[in-house]
């Protein structure tokens, strides 16, 4: 059996709609799985929602409703159909909330317990509701005489409960051993050095249930408690697909077509819970640890990291309903390494989409259509080849593919960019709207035609990961979908073979792919 290459997002925490820092991540995914299915690959690719926990409990009960409800409509009027927008390609969208997750966390840590892993204990200390987390010193400022959360700039509760404790502690050495012979394990360096640090601090034993409120999931042997929400939400990402099942039923039969994940997404914040706790939870349970935890930087606005709290969380559509979806998706991997910290702005935004998106790409669309159209009836001339275009190609198409299947994105999409740059400077040169005047230079005149139009080609299947719909009306503007069948089919190793677009092919006019622009007032 082909292992699937396995995706994973974080487990977003559903108390509020999602920001343009949850689609940062999960369109990060979605272009490195859309990818991963045109290199030819089996692929499978989870995102989802956590929604259990005391601050979930607190804002339904303000508003009124119970828990349940807030999280339903929350995921059913705000998460699901932001991904839909997106033009998100997820196979899979779990919820916490769910019987399939429910019974398989239950089932897992039912083996931990009796595995030694999971003792009985006292917890006293500071607890983050808005982090659902419990804080050590290093998370902590002090305020007068309060001591704040230092993500949240809020006040922390002082716990006193009687817990559930997972054997922590017993997995530093391990893990330690793991990330010095699998450094690609976590990544980029600067995060793995981060883990490397927090696990040679001094690490201790995690209290993994609550006994003071009862949204979440039920100890099975301690039915006065319930998992800690982080416990039980990073169980997900193999609840999903079939965690503890028989190996011969359907989900025992997904667990061993993908696990263990080949790449799981996280946010800075949340990097300790993925690869500290996470991997242990993981190797206590003798299972396989993601090949790699990918750490990307924050979205910062106004020089602050993205938080609703702060009044800088930005929606996605506030972006799209202007610049388009596309746009978007273009921008967010194209302007900011991945992996750093990055700056959204407005004014960048705009200017990178007249630059790159309506003048370089848009603008070499619509005028080899037009061209073709004009100088040709709309009837792609006979396959012709340009050793210089064919040569950049092949190198553009080698560079991006290693480029996005490192993460990389904003080199792979650079390198995808300079060809189309090389080609709108080869239709500069060659000036075919002048060869067009001397019937004796018509040959010439085709030659740079069907050169300027199998480059576009080449661009629309290179670009689909990351702009599907654009580049799926390019397809369709130059014949290719009659000719060479769906865009999502063709795969990446083939790009660089010339002369794919046919003799006859229909070529057609379309509405300009990235419109001018409104200046508001």
């Amino acid at each position: 059996m082909t292992k699937s290459f396995y995706v994973t997002t974080p487990i977003y925490y559903v108390n509020d709609a999602p920001h343009i820092g949850h689609a940062y991540t999960t369109v990060a995914g979605d272009v490195l799985t859309r990818w991963h299915r045109q290199r030819g690959e089996a692929v499978w690719y989870l995102t989802g929602t956590d929604e259990h926990g005391e601050k979930i409990m607190r804002t339904a009960q303000a508003k009124g409703v119970s828990p349940q409800e807030w999280v339903d409509t929350l995921v059913e009027n705000e998460w699901k159909p932001n991904w839909r927008a997106l033009n998100i390609d997820n196979d899979d969208f779990i919820r916490t909330t769910e019987l399939r997750h429910t019974t398989r966390v239950q089932r897992f840590l039912q083996i931990l317990k009796d595995s030694g892993h999971i003792y009985a204990g006292k917890y006293e200390g500071p607890y983050c509701v808005g982090c659902e987390e419990f804080k050590i010193p290093g998370d902590l400022t002090l305020s007068g005489e309060e001591w704040l959360c230092t993500m949240h700039g809020s006040p922390v509760e002082i716990i006193k409960e009687d817990n559930w404790f997972f054997r922590l502690s017993a997995f530093v050495e391990p893990l330690l051993a793991h990330y010095a012979a699998h450094p690609e394990a976590c990544q980029p360096e600067s995060a793995r050095n981060e883990v490397i640090s927090f696990l040679k601090s001094g690490v201790k034993d995690l209290s993994i249930s609550r006994s003071t409120f009862d949204w979440g999931i039920r100890v099975p042997w301690d039915q006065d408690q319930i998992f800690y929400v982080w416990f039980d939400a990073l169980l997900n990402y193999a609840t999903a697909v079939g965690l503890g099942d028989d190996s011969e039923s359907k989900g025992g039969k997904k667990f061993a077509e993908v696990w263990p994940p080949d790449v799981h997404l996280v946010g800075r914040e949340i990097l300790r819970f993925h690869a500290v706790i996470w991997p242990a939870m993981l190797m206590a349970g003798n299972l396989a640890t993601p090949k790699m935890v990918f750490a990307h930087g924050w979205l910062l606005v106004g020089g602050e990291k993205m938080s609703k709290s702060k009044l800088t969380g930005i929606i996605s559509s506030e972006i799209t309903n202007y610049f388009g979806v596309d746009a978007f998706r273009y921008y967010f991997l194209r302007a900011i390494p991945f992996g750093s910290d990055g700056s959204f702005s407005w004014e960048d935004m705009s200017a990178r989409y007249t630059s790159e998106l309506a003048n370089d790409f848009g603008n070499l669309a619509s005028r080899s259509a037009a061209m073709i159209e004009k100088y040709c009836a709309g009837t792609l001339p006979a396959i012709s080849h340009d050793a210089n275009l064919q040569a950049a190609l092949e190198s553009t198409v080698a560079t991006a593919d290693v480029a996005m299947c490192a993460l990389d994105f904003q080199s792979g999409i650079l390198a995808i960019m300079d060809f189309c740059k090389k080609v709108n400077g080869y239709v500069t040169e060659k000036e075919p709207w002048t060869l067009a005047k001397d019937p004796t230079k018509r040959g010439e005149l085709e030659e740079v035609l069907y050169n300027t139009a199998e480059s576009l080609r080449a661009l629309a299947v290179l670009l689909n990961p990351v702009m599907p719909a654009t580049c799926e009306i390019l397809w369709q503007s130059l014949g290719a979908q009659a000719q060479l069948g769906d865009l999502n089919e063709q795969k990446i190793n083939d790009i660089a073979t010339w002369g794919q677009l046919p003799e006859g092919a229909t070529v057609i006019k379309t509405p300009v792919l990235f419109p001018r622009l409104e200046v508001h007032a």
